[in-house]
C-alpha cells in the first residue's frame, strides 16, 4: 500500500507533539500532503531550530499547551474536530525518565488518557493513532512481535507499556470500530534523521562531539537496536492511518515498525558508520556501568513487523547503512548552513523511492492565522 494523497488533501488531522523531532517531521510531511494540520505540544525544546528553520510554526496551525491538561485538549478538538489524529507528545528519554519517575508516568499515561478522552467528543473522528516505542516489550532477545507480553523495567519503557493498555481499553469500549472510528497503537524502533538535539540520544551526541572538537563517549556501544530512518516510521504510521480511517476493524489494535535488514547494528557500528562522514571520533564511556542507569536499557532489541509486511505492504525504504548516511549528511548541512530545507528534500527524495512522490507536491505554505489559537 502507498499513501494516497487523495485521502489527506484537505483532511483534518491533529498532531501531538508536533515540536518533538518526529512530530516536526510528521507535520511537514502532512503539510506536503495537503492536510490541514493543527498541532498541539510545549513550546520547542531540543529540535527548536529544526521547527522553525522547516517552517513548522509557519505550516501548521499551533496550540500550545501540556498533554497533562485535559480541558485544554477537550477544547482543541471541540474546536478542530480532527479525522485522524496522531498522538506523538510524551516524555520520550529513558535517562530523564529515571531522574523524574513522576513527569514520565504523568504525561505518558495521564497524558495518553487525556488524549484519548477528548477524542471522545469529536463527532468526525475516523482514525487515532498512539504512538508508543518498541520498549513496551518485556525483555527478550527474541525478535518481538505485537502479541507478546508487555513491560518495561525503567519508568519510560513501563509508562509506554501502560499507555498501550490505555489505548486497548478506549478501543474496546468508547472508541470502537462499530462507531466507525479505528484506534491502533504503533511500535517503532530507533529512529534516525537529521535534525534532533536530544539528550542522551547517539546521533546527537555524536554531532555536539564532532563540532565541539571532542570525542563522542557511548554508554552501550555493544547494545543492538532496531535502527531505522524516521521516514520509515512515519511512512508506516500514514499508511496505517488512512487504512485505519477505512477500515477500522481490520486495521486496529499495535502494530510493529522496524528494520528488516539481516545484519544487526550495534550501537558502535552506528558511530564508525557516522563519524567518517560527521568528523570526529568515539570512545566507549568509562562511567556508563554504575547508578541509576545501569541495567535501564536493555542490551539487545528486536522488532518483528511481519503483520505491517502483510496487511499494509510496508517495508522499510531505506536500509540501515542508508538512513546512517542521510541522517550523518542532513545533519552536517544543518549544522554548517543553518538550513532545513534538506528535510523536504528528503520527504521527496524518499517518497520518489518509495513509489509516494505524487503525494509530496508542495500544495500550501501558509495557513489562516484565525486558527492559531482556542478560546
Amino acid at each position: 500500500m502507498h499513501i494516497d494523497p487523495s485521502f489527506w488533501l484537505n483532511r483534518r488531522v491533529l498532531v501531538t507533539g508536533h515540536t518533538g523531532f518526529k512530530g516536526i517531521w510528521l507535520s511537514a510531511w502532512l503539510s506536503e500532503l495537503g492536510a490541514d494540520v493543527v498541532g498541539f505540544a510545549l513550546p520547542p525544546g531540543h529540535a527548536a531550530s529544526l521547527y522553525y528553520l522547516a517552517d513548522i510554526d509557519k505550516r501548521v496551525a499551533n496550540v500550545t499547551g501540556d498533554i497533562r491538561d485535559r480541558d485544554l485538549l477537550v477544547r482543541t478538538v471541540r474546536q478542530h474536530q480532527p479525522e485522524v489524529v496522531f498522538h506523538l507528545a510524551a516524555q520520550s528519554l529513558v535517562l530523564p525518565g529515571i531522574k523524574d519517575p513522576v513527569l514520565t508516568f504523568e504525561s505518558n499515561v495521564m497524558g495518553t488518557l487525556n488524549l484519548l478522552e477528548a477524542a471522545r467528543h469529536d463527532r468526525d473522528l475516523a482514525a487515532l493513532l498512539v504512538v508508543t516505542s518498541d520498549k513496551v516489550y518485556a525483555p527478550s532477545e527474541q525478535p518481538r512481535r505485537e502479541g507478546d507480553p508487555l513491560g518495561g523495567h525503567d519508568p519510560y519503557a513501563a509508562s509506554k507499556a501502560a499507555a498501550e493498555l490505555v489505548a486497548a481499553t478506549y478501543a474496546r469500549l468508547y472508541l470502537t470500530p462499530g462507531d466507525g472510528i479505528g484506534v491502533a497503537t504503533a511500535r517503532a524502533g530507533n529512529v534516525v534523521g537529521g535534525g534532533d538535539f536530544s539528550p542522551h540520544r547517539l546521533f546527537p551526541d555524536l554531532v555536539r562531539a564532532a563540532y565541539d572538537d571532542r570525542v563522542a563517549r557511548i554508554r552501550n556501544p555493544e547494545a543492538t537496536r532496531p535502527w531505522q530512518h524516521v521516514l520509515d516510521a512515519l511512512h508506516g504510521y500514514l499508511v496505517l492511518a488512512q487504512e485505519l480511517a477505512r477500515q477500522p476493524e481490520a486495521f486496529k489494535g499495535a502494530w510493529n515498525f522496524g528494520p528488516l535488514d539481516e545484519r544487526e547494528w550495534t550501537v558502535g557500528q552506528v558511530a564508525d558508520e557516522a563519524m567518517p562522514i560527521l568528523g570526529g571520533s568515539w570512545a566507549p564511556d568509562p562511567s556508563a556501568g554504575s547508578g541509576a542507569k545501569a541495567g535501564a536499557e536493555a542490551p539487545v532489541l528486536r522488532l518483528a513487523s511481519d503483520r505491517a509486511v502483510r496487511q499494509l505492504a510496508w517495508r522499510p525504504v531505506l536500509d540501515t547503512h542508508r538512513a546512517i548516511a542521510w541522517t550523518a549528511a542532513d545533519y552536517r548541512e544543518f549544522v554548517e548552513e543553518q538550513r532545513a530545507d534538506w528535510l523536504f528534500r528528503r520527504i521527496d527524495a524518499f517518497a520518489g523511492r518509495g513509489g509516494d512522490h505524487a503525494a509530496t507536491k508542495r500544495r500550501r505554505l501558509s495557513i489562516k492565522g484565525d486558527r492559531h489559537a482556542v478560546g
